[in-house]
């Protein structure tokens, strides 16, 4: 039942806005999590679950890398501790990524990633030998152990429930119109009004018509991912492949997934056949047998991005207990406990790295301009 008042109010039901919540109920604080509609079912649910804080760096290992490995490594501790808590599986799967080179230009663009001490070349012998039935086209890969995976709708649903188990307030089917000002902060939402001291925004792609209530002229953009769920009766991948942005990801369920599209600013759900066909020719290069493969599903999901594709992480620039965390683009699994942790920090004033508030505060376009 919905009371009246909260301490915090998380907006937005998706990994992000789960894994916040989660980390504020643990530090026994009183929150409340509205979505409008169902936990986890817009982007997150359409998500691979790739943990790839190497291979989705792109040679950013000043910024994003640390963040992002900091994120990475907590899953590892969270596998156990959000089963603990909730009693549910997120699908943690070890084994890693094989990024493919399929001539040496390709294998010269992977040097600054071969310079991570967790990663290391592999030739094209020793990626078949991982790997049987690798195309003979592959040059090689630069092999990452770490990049490992989960099942995204699983671990949304876990961080929900544990937040709940630990005291959190979980309204579905709830929207949210609008957040005013009173003496604490008065949200609106289509089952009455509720009072917060402290709100945070966590509404991925959806949230520009908060932003713009809210004062913010940053705005986010869609980039529609398109997948493919797939199965075959034979032996299981051991590994993630990926090339180009593209990938096939095997999971503990026994499916695999072949993803993903990048359409930029289509707002629809929809999945054309075009899609369908680049997405089985990107898999067929990398693996030839994937031609026989059986799609069993879809899923279509809108990335929210950002001016300069890193996340809004941190404070409203004028209202220090309003505060954001939308823009994850192609990373939300991955960086879901990072961002948990930098919000509940920031909300008990505890110390957070102040590199990373720099780089990722909603006014930092703003901010390079003065």
């Amino acid at each position: 039942m919905m009371r009246s008042k909260y301490e915090v109010i998380v907006i937005g039901g998706g990994i992000i806005g789960c894994s916040i919540a989660y980390y504020l109920a643990k530090a026994q604080m009183d929150v409340a999590l509205f979505d409008g509609g169902k936990i986890g079912a817009k982007t997150t649910q359409a998500a691979a679950g790739m943990l790839g804080a190497h291979s989705e760096s792109d040679g950013d290992y000043s910024l994003f890398f640390p963040f992002a490995r900091s994120s990475q490594r907590e899953y590892t501790r969270l596998k156990d501790e959000l089963y603990e808590v909730s009693g549910l599986d997120i699908g943690y799967r070890a084994g890693g990524i094989l990024k493919l080179a399929f001539n040496e230009e390709e294998k010269q663009n992977l040097h600054s990633l071969l310079t991570q001490p967790t990663v290391q070349w592999l030739n094209f012998n020793e990626v078949n030998m991982l790997e049987h039935g690798i195309s003979d086209d592959v040059l090689g890969a630069a092999y990452i152990a770490d990049d490992v995976n989960v099942i995204p709708s699983s671990t949304c649903e876990a961080f929900a429930k544990s937040a709940q188990v630990l005291g959190a307030s979980l309204f579905e089917n709830c929207t949210v119109y609008s957040i005013g000002k009173g003496r604490n902060y008065i949200v609106n939402t289509e089952k009455g009004n509720v009072e917060a001291k402290h709100i945070v925004v966590a509404t991925g792609v959806y949230s520009n018509h908060l932003f713009q209530n809210l004062g913010i002229s940053e705005q986010l953009s869609p980039v529609k991912g398109e997948s493919l769920i797939v199965q075959h009766d034979g032996p299981m991948l051991r590994y993630t492949l990926f090339h180009d942005k593209s990938y096939i990801v095997p999971r503990n369920n026994g499916k695999l997934v072949i993803g993903a599209t990048m359409i930029q600013d289509d707002w629809s759900e929809s999945i054309c056949l075009q899609s369908v066909e680049g997405l089985i020719k990107k898999a067929k290069a990398m693996l030839p047998s994937s031609a026989n493969w059986k799609i069993v599903g879809f899923t279509s999901g809108l990335r929210p991005t950002t001016f300069d594709g890193h996340p809004f992480i941190g404070r409203h620039p004028e209202e220090e207990r309003i505060l954001i965390a939308c823009g994850h683009f192609r990373n939300g699994i991955l960086l879901a406990p990072a961002t948990g942790k930098m919000i509940r920090d920031l909300i008990l004033n505890n110390e957070v790295n102040q590199e990373w508030v720099d780089a990722f505060r909603i006014d930092r376009r703003q901010m390079a301009a003065i």
